[in-house]
């Protein structure tokens, strides 16, 4: 069972990999498009947890109704996500 990233609403609980590792986080907004406000909990991996924008591409899983669903992304943020890649980052 996928859920899209547009469909993740504010206070969500998510797993993320824009620190280079899976980390979770709890959704901050309910904003649609290519990045979300997420609280991120870096201290799962020894950096500091932060509120900070994240690309929606980045967010792997998302917990609904307990539980764990993995995240379809629109074409529009795989598109975004490939132009990065292609810059370097």
């Amino acid at each position: 069972m996928k859920i899209k990233t547009n469909d993740i609403k504010k206070g969500t609980k998510i797993k993320s990999v824009q620190l280079g590792l899976s980390v979770s986080g709890i959704v901050a907004d309910n904003k649609k498009g290519n990045t979300r406000l997420v609280n991120v909990k870096g201290s799962e991996v020894g950096l500091f947890d932060e509120i900070g924008s994240v690309y929606a591409h980045d967010i792997v899983s998302a917990k609904v109704d307990g539980i764990w669903k993995s995240v379809e992304h629109t074409e529009k943020q795989l598109n975004l996500k490939r132009q990065l890649k292609s810059m370097g980052w």
